[in-house]
């Protein structure tokens, strides 16, 4: 049994910057695969790789106390394996263990092995999304709206909550807007920016923070991860205007900027941006 009394506070560690073939060689046996090294790729919080049996094991470290707060196992791809008509890989099998040195829980998800390639924000200016992909991207988001779970989402791997939601539109548009949350909360993958879709086939991967959050939190990402090319931005308010209208799709929208303006190395020109299409949103929530 896991003792989870938190020591001093662990630092945030990247796992893009540090050794992980222990942690590879691990998973290796724990799965009974073999990992191919040429197609290991690395985030800041994972690492995933092409096994020998053609799937795609990735491999994540969360913190106890991210775990301790949240008050729900980090089993989210796992989890997701139970929602339907979504254009999402199938979830094969997991390992997970407690690593007491870093205070950090290790959990390796297989799942089918999507061959689309992930997007990135720097491709989206050369990307030409079909109108089949945007048809399978709402028909997911709608299908997934309509389940349920007692799970919360994670966004940054925070739990959702009213407090939170409020606490970043204050310090961004402080007594602004009247940022209560009433309207019923619907089930929300909680990452979605476009390294968390592909193309030209769409798929939306790595389900780890997917849980009930505020109508239009994933619209609201996807939009706000788009601002940088007014075009997408636009197209993608158009295709989830249904939830991007509503009131607390407008206050998602909010909440998502205000994580942008966050960020004290933001360049000027996308925070003048950014502070634009907020002030717009703020205008319209006022009346």
């Amino acid at each position: 049994m896991v003792d989870v009394t938190l020591g001093s506070p662990v630092r945030p560690r990247d796992l893009r910057k540090e050794s992980v073939d222990d942690v590879l060689t691990r998973v290796e046996a724990g799965l009974r695969v073999t990992l191919d090294r040429a197609t290991v790729a690395r985030k800041r919080r994972s690492v995933g790789a092409r096994s020998d049996r053609g799937t795609w094991v990735r491999i994540e470290a969360r913190p106890l106390a991210k775990i301790v707060a949240h008050g729900q196992v980090a089993d989210g791809m796992e989890a997701a394996s139970l929602l339907s008509d979504i254009a999402k890989p199938a979830w094969y099998a997991a390992l997970s263990w407690y690593a007491p040195d870093s205070q950090a829980f290790w959990r390796a998800d297989e799942v089918e092995f999507v061959s689309d390639a992930a997007l990135q924000r720097r491709m989206m200016r050369d990307v030409s999304l079909s109108e089949t992909w945007w048809a399978t991207f709402n028909a997911s988001l709608d299908a997934l709206a309509g389940q349920r779970t007692t799970r919360i989402a994670t966004p940054d791997t925070e739990v959702i909550t009213q407090a939170l939601v409020t606490q970043e539109i204050e310090r961004a548009f402080p007594g602004q807007v009247d940022t209560t949350l009433t309207e019923p909360w619907t089930p929300a993958h909680a990452d979605l920016g476009w390294a968390n879709v592909t193309w030209p086939g769409c798929w939306i991967i790595d389900w780890e923070d997917w849980g009930m959050a505020p109508r239009g939190l994933d619209s609201a990402n996807l939009w706000a991860s788009s601002l940088g090319i007014p075009g997408l931005a636009e197209r993608v308010w158009q295709e989830r205007r249904a939830d991007l209208e509503s009131r607390p799709g407008k206050l998602m929208a909010l909440f998502c900027c205000a994580k942008i303006l966050r960020d004290s190395l933001l360049p000027s020109e996308m925070r003048d941006l950014v502070t634009g299409k907020a002030a717009a949103i703020v205008a319209d929530l006022q009346r």
